[in-house]
Formats: C-alpha cells, sequence, structure tokens
C-alpha cells in the first residue's frame, strides 16, 4: 500500500484519500447528506430520550426522567384494574361450594379460566404447562390419584400438599425397604418382577411368583391392599394400572423398593386467596381426570 495524497482522479472527478491497494486507489467520497442529517438525529433523539425517560443507572437506582415514566408501575396499575375487574367474580368464586360451582356455568366459566392462568404461573413447572406431568410429577389429566380425585380431595392437596411441612399435610411415604434392612437384594428383586406382573408387565429368567406374592403380603399389602389396588387415603398408588409415577421398568422399581420416595407438593395456603384455590381445584378437575 502506498499514499499518493492529493491525488485527482480523472475518471470520478473526486480526489484520493491517498490509499491504494495493488493498483486500486480509494476515492475520497463523502457521505450521503440524507444520511449523515439521519445520523446526527439519531444523536439528538438520543440525548432527548436519556432526558425525557428513564435512562442512566445511578448507585441506588437511576435517572427518573422528566416524564417520570416507569413501566413497572403501568403493569402494577394495570393489574390493579384487573383485579378490581375481577372483584365480584372472585367474591362470588369464594362465597360459592365446589359442588355449586360446577352447577352454574358463567361461574365455572370463570373459574376455570382464573385456574388456568394461576396453574400456569405456579404449577407448569413441575406438572407441565398441558399437566400431563413428569417423571416424579403425576399426570393430571388420567384417572390416577395418589390422593384421591374429587373436587374436595383435589383442592385439599393443593392446599396443604404432601410432606410440604403444613400441619394439615398428606404425609405418606413410600418406605426405603433396601436402605433401612427390611428386605434383601434378591428380595427386593422378586417383589419388584412381581409388581411388574400386577399390571402384566414381563418379569426376569427365574422369577418366583409365589415368594413374590408372600413378600408383598408381608410387606406391600398394609398400603397398597391385598390386588395392589393402591389407597387414596396414604397416597399408596394403585399397581396395576399400568401408569406409573417414576417408571415400570426391574431397574427403576428395584430402586423405589430400595430407596423409597417421598416427593413433596407444596402446600399453597397462604400463597394463593381462597377463592384463588377453589379456581384452581375446578380447573384441575376439570382436565379430564377428575373424579
Amino acid at each position: 500500500m502506498t499514499d499518493h495524497q492529493g491525488e485527482f482522479d480523472p475518471v470520478s472527478g473526486r480526489s484520493t484519500t491517498g490509499h491504494e491497494w495493488d493498483g486500486i486507489k480509494e476515492l475520497n467520497t463523502p457521505l450521503p447528506r440524507w444520511w449523515v442529517i439521519t445520523f446526527y438525529l439519531t444523536i439528538v433523539w438520543a440525548i432527548g430520550y436519556w432526558i425525557v425517560y428513564p435512562a442512566w443507572p445511578l448507585i441506588s437506582s437511576n435517572t427518573r426522567g422528566v416524564l417520570g415514566y416507569s413501566s413497572r408501575a403501568n403493569l402494577a396499575v394495570e393489574l390493579a384494574n384487573l383485579e378490581t375487574a375481577r372483584g365480584e367474580k372472585m367474591v362470588a368464586l369464594g362465597a360459592t361450594s365446589l359442588a355449586d360451582i360446577e352447577k352454574d356455568p358463567a361461574l365455572l366459566a370463570f373459574a376455570r379460566a382464573r385456574g388456568r392462568t394461576v396453574f400456569g404461573d405456579n404449577c407448569a413447572p413441575c406438572h407441565g404447562s398441558g399437566a400431563a406431568g413428569a417423571k416424579g410429577f403425576p399426570n393430571l389429566n388420567d384417572d390416577d390419584w395418589l390422593w384421591g380425585g374429587t373436587l374436595d380431595q383435589i383442592m385439599q392437596t393443593i392446599q396443604f400438599g404432601a410432606r410440604s411441612g403444613h400441619a394439615k399435610a398428606h404425609e405418606g411415604q413410600m418406605l426405603a425397604f433396601g436402605k433401612d434392612g427390611v428386605l434383601k437384594p434378591d428380595e427386593i428383586v422378586t417383589v419388584a418382577n412381581y409388581v411388574r406382573s400386577l399390571s402384566g408387565l414381563s418379569t426376569g429368567k427365574g422369577f418366583d411368583a409365589a415368594k413374590g406374592e408372600k413378600i408383598f403380603a408381608d410387606n406391600c399389602v398394609a398400603c397398597h391392599g391385598d390386588g395392589g389396588k393402591g389407597n387414596p387415603e396414604l397416597g399408596a398408588p394403585n399397581l396395576t394400572d399400568k401408569i406409573w409415577l417414576y417408571g415400570s421398568d426391574e431397574a427403576t422399581l428395584i430402586e423405589t423398593i430400595s430407596q423409597g420416595r417421598a416427593g413433596v407438593m407444596p402446600a399453597w395456603e397462604g400463597r394463593l386467596d381462597p377463592a384463588t384455590i377453589k379456581a384452581m381445584a375446578v380447573y384441575v378437575h376439570s382436565l379430564g381426570g377428575g373424579k
């Protein structure tokens, strides 16, 4: 590269910048006037924006701007207006029994809409946006309920949770038969295969059904019942319906029987107002699995 400052290009009629690469000289072409004007206008606009709106961070806050605009304050006003608009229906919801809510089409529609919104904000992280659940988190669309699927039972579970620390929470849990030394490893394998057989799943080679049935009767019937149908009062799942919270493969069942299960459902009483909890109970019940 060489410099030839002040040279005149006879073809374009412009001077050069003095820069040359491989015989190609750079013309000193000014920017279009419209572009320069636009550029300066954006600078003026930016300065005006800094003055009018919140812009610069300070040690403990930020510049407020001459308009005092706040998107957070605007949102708070909009939410307050929304709650005011909902007010009458929320009062009616709180004063109406769960059974009567389902008999009132207008109130039922409002409860479902409100419940769906609250569910998305609070329950979807565990149960999924469609309430289909995940490993360790129940599917709320089916007919399998650990603690019962009636309106009242669903509301009780939402209010107080399971193993949540609330005085009225559901407290039943799956014991750790291997960890606590109640069953030997080979007995755990046997009863795991017996549990698989209850829902028609295949069992391992050499499986002794009679031994598995005896182990189950001695250790599991107290919670899951004689036929393994479960007990909602204890949160003991039905082992015959092919719906599994953690999985039905042999390794997962062995882990469940050995280590136990004690998932936590939070208590929403105190976090959500009573009318909102009612709305959520109605929504969950309406998903298709409520009894």
